[in-house]
């Protein structure tokens, strides 16, 4: 009788690249979050509105003895959760400085140039309605990009566009990103506390010994990570900071190379083979000591050949994309639009800034700072993309939900009515880019000879 054939392909399945599984993540995510900000909407102008705001406003402590700490839900979700949401985005970032597309400077070049233009010039546009007084201060809502939204809506159309275009706007968002964080922590910081910036500080070079100390191990990082998250939090440093500090210090090279994995591979695959030798049929036990022994040693292998970021970002992902994002779609996005009065409120300065600045500012800044770019020869399009696909990019990426929603927050965290007007701005703003990005997308451009392969191809 022939040996037992065991057959891998239905076990694992077919094999996904990093990238392709962030795409098909991040437009499940982007699918969620639209769904979830749309009932938030039904829910918030419906009679349930009131019990549904009330329920944000619900006072949580956590301590331990007659150390606690108490908090809003929704301030829990922004500060607390949304720390989550940076630390991916950290991870996400250092993985696409080390290895991905913002790891040559030529690929980089066209990617940051627009997320440069699509940062100032609606920051411009904005200040342009609201140059002086308490409104001023919203000037850094209009400069995000919401990945998941904006690549989400792409990759809808990718059996139209080439795959080039996705990863263009992939890394645009990635490095707009980077600039957001960088707004938020230089510019919207309450007063500063030295003392517990300093024991932050002390907390963050301890991480960075761990890593240059070689420890691989996750669990250290989570734990320094909540007394750095903590420490920030009572400095006046926005919280949610220690998440981008924190993917930083977490080791981005693993245990093993890929030399020595291969060379174990084939030692424990032949231990493997020789333990299982005599044994037909599928009813294979597993108290054979080899065996058992074997594979665990295979399991221990294949986790020591992954680098703490690649576990903590594979972890982490769906978490965040479909826990974390949601949850502060539903704190942040409720508008009750029953009561808006919209005569009055959308031609106020803040509404027509963000609506401006995201809508038009993000279009011309993305498609000039790019044209501009290439012109200098600093950078050149990516095979397979036009000056037509980065123009219907640029619409996209005035999306900008998540991270706009999150300035807003902070740059009006003390007058609720200028929040309600940045906040009906983003959802409109967000809403026009969609479609214009789409129908533009759709209807100026053909079906690409060379797509490429593609997220949702076989």
């Amino acid at each position: 009788m022939a040996k037992y054939q065991y057959p891998l392909e239905p076990l694992f399945g077919k094999i996904i690249g990093p990238f392709e599984r962030f795409l098909r993540q991040t437009t499940a995510g982007g699918i969620v979050l639209m769904g979830m900000t749309l009932l938030t909407l039904i829910i918030a102008s419906s009679p349930w509105g009131d019990a549904y705001r009330h329920l944000w406003e619900t006072p949580v402590r956590i301590g331990i003895g007659l150390q606690n700490m108490e908090m809003p839900i929704h301030a829990w979700v922004n500060e607390g959760l949304m720390a989550l949401f940076f630390l991916l985005v950290g991870l996400e970032l250092k993985r696409e400085i080390l290895v991905g597309e913002l790891a040559s400077l030529r690929n980089a070049a066209l990617p940051v140039a627009g997320a440069i233009g699509g940062m100032l010039v609606p920051a411009i546009i904005y200040f342009l309605f609201n140059p002086f007084g308490p409104t001023a201060s919203g000037w850094g809502i209009p400069m995000a990009t919401d990945i998941a939204f904006a690549v989400g809506i792409l990759v809808l159309l990718a059996w139209r566009i080439p795959k080039n275009l996705i990863i263009f706007l992939t890394a645009l968002a990635i490095a707009d990103d980077l600039g957001a964080v960088l707004v938020i922590a230089l510019f919207y910081t309450q007063t500063i506390d030295l003392k517990l910036l300093g024991l932050a500080v002390c907390l963050l070079c301890v991480l960075f010994l761990c890593n240059r100390g070689g420890i691989r191990h996750i669990l250290p990082y989570a734990i320094l990570g909540i007394f750095l998250w903590f420490t920030l939090l009572k400095s006046g440093i926005h919280a949610t900071m220690s998440g981008v500090l924190l993917a930083f210090t977490i080791p981005a090279r693993p245990t093993y190379t890929p030399q020595q994995f291969d060379e174990h591979l084939d030692k424990m695959s032949d231990a493997f083979r020789l333990s299982t030798g005599n044994i037909e049929g599928t009813n294979v036990p597993i108290d054979i000591n080899n065996m058992y022994a074997a594979a665990e040693s295979l399991e221990k292998a294949s986790t020591a050949v992954q680098s703490p970021q690649q576990r903590m970002e594979h972890y982490l992902s769906p978490w965040v994309t479909f826990g974390v994002i949601p949850l502060f779609a539903m704190a942040n996005a409720g508008l009750d639009l029953h009561s808006i009065p919209f005569g009055e409120i959308i031609f106020q300065p803040v509404t027509l800034g963000v609506i401006m600045g995201l809508v038009f500012g993000k279009f011309f800044g993305i498609s000039s700072f790019a044209w501009l770019a290439v012109r200098l020869g600093l950078a050149s399009l990516p095979s397979g993309v036009q000056w037509r696909h980065i123009l219907g990019a640029a619409w996209l990426g005035g999306i900008g939900f998540t991270m706009s929603l999150f300035i807003a927050q902070l740059a009006f965290a003390d007058t609720l009515s200028l929040f309600e007007q940045a906040r009906l701005g983003i959802i409109i703003a967000s809403l026009i880019s969609a479609l214009v990005g789409l129908a533009w997308l759709y209807f100026n451009i053909p079906k690409s000879a060379d797509r490429g392969s593609l997220p949702h191809d076989n």
